[in-house]
């Protein structure tokens, strides 16, 4: 015998069965409306399914053998009940489905997953990455138009590889007559996090481990003009996690991300911790939300370079650092201040090691093709700052120093890495963060002067500085007057995080906030367990 169904049959046997869930799971989470079953039931029903096989309690017998969450293939359900966006793995259309999705992954995460869990997914992550690197690196260069493709190559490796995961977290204890007290690092929930078009996919990577880690999910708000190669990382990031048994939508972002998108994020009750990769601007924006926030600012970090340095292995880490993917990392040398008794020495090393040196016509040029100027009086690029007398071209941001050579009719002989060109200390170049592989070079009498000039031109954003010197006394008063969250000495930018150089590595670097190298740590909350009245003391 057969029974036909019409539609309207299946839409009341299916109200029913809601029905009957909600009543089993509770209320829905904040900001939901009873109306909206578009997201949040079908990650219900995959709970209460899962729940027949895999138990609920934290023992590590009943977690070991956990089966991948199961995926939902639209093309064989249309009804838009059960059209979660799962089977888009992460990526949403409409931002309040991501931030559902999210919201209610991180609640099945933290009930059924102890670290050795995260700890397996975050590695299913690393090696989804590290795999997908190159076309990651070449999506990413293709639809941004800015870098270098070899050198995006590099940092998702060390996104990757050189993320701390779930060691980064530590429990700390106090015992005593009074009985024991243990402080945990917990999870904040879900994170809404913004991410910018000079490390797109490399943030998101570095951003997800360590929250992930930390017991946390995540959903992004990514820079529109990186939307594409966003999607994919994030669709790559969903695969590792449901392929390693995690949930699906741990990690999610819309599709097309919008200013009005953004607020909609740093708006919802279900997020509980903001973070932001950018801009003072964004920084600010995050602030005002009255919730706990993390951002990573502008940097504009100077290099001294005195008469006691290596300067021949001192022009060599500054060519490394600055031209670095064309100079868009925040940490990327941005000016030089050489003593005069060097800087002879110091031009005649950065020329041999694949600078340029651009004369007083070229150099006008550039100006007048790179920068813009700020006849509006606004605050634009990395800058908050509207009395600016210039801003960067976003045209000429991150492209190679042969586009520049190029533009200037200019034939160098060999391959050419980085612009270089003498300037003095209140040029545009040395005031304005420009990620381009334009180098200034400012003569200074001694090291007060370089010392000075320096902090003026790191404008107090305390980001990071570099300085070539073996002298510790020089190292020591310079590190002490700029203050910074980052301080190389004797090496390239990229030694500070981790690129050539010893420590994890992060894509934000929260100085504004005080934060500092994010890490897993860096996105949790402390939490305190006591066991009072001399309880579990043993020692007398």
């Amino acid at each position: 015998m057969s029974i036909n169904l019409t539609e309207k049959d299946i839409q009341t046997i299916i109200e029913s069965v809601m029905k009957n869930v909600e009543s089993a799971i509770g209320p829905a989470p904040p900001g939901h409306s009873e109306g909206n079953t578009n997201s949040v039931i079908p990650i219900k029903l995959k709970e209460i399914t899962e729940k027949d096989s895999v138990s609920t309690a934290c023992s590590t017998s009943k977690q070991q053998n956990r089966t991948p969450s199961p995926k939902v293939n639209a093309s064989t359900n249309s009804n838009p009940v059960f059209n979660t966006g799962m089977e888009t793995f992460g990526v949403f259309e409409k931002i309040e489905l991501a931030i559902e999705a999210g919201y209610m992954a991180q609640l099945d995460y933290v009930k059924r997953f102890e670290l050795k869990d995260r700890e397996r997914i975050i590695q299913a992550i690393r090696e989804g990455v590290m795999t997908e690197a190159k076309e990651l690196a070449r999506l990413v260069y293709e639809e941004t138009g800015i870098g270098s493709y070899q050198d995006k190559i590099a940092k998702h490796e060390l996104a990757a590889l050189k993320t701390p995961g779930t060691e980064d977290l530590s429990t700390a204890a106090f015992s005593g007559d009074n009985g024991l007290t243990i402080v945990e690092q917990a999870p904040f929930g879900l994170i809404g996090a913004v991410t910018p078009v000079t490390n797109p996919t490399e943030t998101i990577v570095n951003n997800v481990i360590s929250m992930l880690a930390a017991g946390n999910s995540v959903v992004f708000n990514v820079h529109p003009s990186s939307k594409q190669s966003c999607a994919r990382v994030i669709t790559i990031i969903n695969k590792a996690i449901q392929g390693a048994g995690g949930p699906a939508n741990l990690v999610t972002m819309v599709k097309n991300p919008t200013l009005e998108t953004m607020q909609k994020l740093i708006d919802s009750s279900m997020v509980k911790l903001l973070v932001g990769t950018g801009g003072p601007g964004l920084v600010k924006t995050l602030l005002k939300s009255g919730k706990k926030a993390i951002g990573a600012g502008a940097g504009n970090p100077p290099v001294i370079v005195d008469d006691t340095a290596d300067i021949e292995h001192a022009a060599k880490s500054i060519i490394e650092g600055a031209s670095f993917d064309n100079n868009l990392l925040c940490i990327a040398e941005k000016e030089v201040f050489v003593l005069d008794s060097a800087a002879d020495d110091l031009i005649f090393h950065l020329l041999n090691n694949g600078a340029y040196m651009l004369d007083r016509h070229q150099l006008n040029e550039v100006m007048n093709f790179a920068l813009v100027e700020n006849k509006e009086q606004v605050a634009a690029g990395c800058s908050d700052d509207p009395k600016r007398k210039y801003h960067i071209s976003k045209k000429w941001i991150g492209k190679d120093a042969t586009q520049f050579l190029t533009e200037l009719k200019a034939k160098p002989k060999g391959n050419v890495k980085l612009l270089i060109c003498e300037v003095d200390a209140d040029h545009p170049f040395v005031q304005l963060e420009q990620m381009m592989p334009i180098l200034p070079i400012v003569r200074v009498r001694d090291l007060d002067e370089a010392i000075q000039q320096a902090v003026r031109a790191e404008h107090g954003n305390k980001h990071t500085a570099m300085m070539h010197s073996k002298n510790i006394d020089h190292l020591t008063k310079f590190a002490r007057a700029i203050e910074t969250t980052i301080f190389v000495k004797n090496a390239s930018s990229l030694a500070g995080v981790g690129f050539g150089g010893e420590g994890h590595t992060t894509m934000t670097i929260a100085g504004p906030t005080g934060e500092g190298i994010t890490s897993a740590k860096t996105f949790t909350r402390q939490r305190r367990c006591v066991l009072a009245d001399g309880g579990f003391r043993i020692i007398g």
